[in-house]
């Protein structure tokens, strides 16, 4: 938050995101949330969905840019804004680049497959021919929470088996 505790934009998205990853926390999904946001409009949701699909691909971020690029109508996104609560993987940052993404905005970095800042540096890559900007560490902390709770109590249930 800024100086007089008042929320910024990014803020505001970024807790839309949460929102979001709450849905793939009730579905007993890793919570991750992704929304897309075109001219100050929502036009794409995803919450991690790998179990519930039977889908590899179907990460927060991947739902999220299928369907903005439905609702705007075009597979080019260069107008909007990515906001995920963790940082992409190496599968989503490549979707987001072939996307034209404007910007993405992350929550927490993800230290073991993070492909924006922490593992690898996917995006913005001198060889690649599309560049955009990245905020990090937009309501980290909550983020971070959301995700370390999950993985505390699955290792949890694993040692009552």
């Amino acid at each position: 938050m800024n100086d007089h505790s008042t929320p910024t934009s990014d803020e505001l998205w970024m807790e839309e995101a949460l929102s979001v990853a709450q849905r793939a926390l009730n579905a007993g999904e890793v919570p991750v949330g992704a929304i897309v946001v075109h001219a100050g409009k929502i036009v794409g949701r995803g919450w991690n969905r790998n179990l519930t699909d039977v889908d590899p691909t179907a990460h927060a971020e991947i739902l999220a840019l299928r369907e903005a690029g439905a609702r705007v109508g075009n597979h080019r996104l260069g107008d909007c804004e990515l906001f995920a609560t963790i940082e992409p993987c190496a599968m989503c940052a490549g979707a987001m680049v072939h996307a034209r993404l404007k910007r993405l905005v992350y929550g927490a970095d993800d230290p073991k497959a993070g492909a924006v800042h922490s593992v690898l540096q996917v995006l913005n890559h001198p060889q690649l021919n599309h560049q955009m900007e990245v905020s990090r560490g937009v309501l980290a902390r909550r983020c971070a929470d959301l995700l370390q709770s999950f993985f505390r109590q699955r290792r949890e249930e694993q040692k009552q088996l």
